[in-house]
């Protein structure tokens, strides 16, 4: 049987890289990728929704996924 975990999901075709999630973060999993989009290390990412609920464009996500 799989396991379930949480994990943070950036849409990175609307990511403004404000550079809120990577303050928030209290992992510091997340950094903005060539001043462009965030990035987040999803290996390591526990999907506390942090970011989700910083991020003034809306565009991270909190989903379930199979491990």
């Amino acid at each position: 049987m799989a396991k379930i975990k949480r994990k943070a999901i950036i849409d990175k075709d609307y990511c403004v890289a404000c550079g809120t999630c990577v303050k928030v973060c209290p992992f510091n999993l997340i950094h903005i990728e060539q001043g462009v989009f965030a990035d987040i290390n999803l290996d390591k990412c526990v999907g506390c929704g942090k970011c989700a609920k910083s991020c003034p464009a809306s565009v991270i996500n909190i989903e379930k996924m199979e491990v």
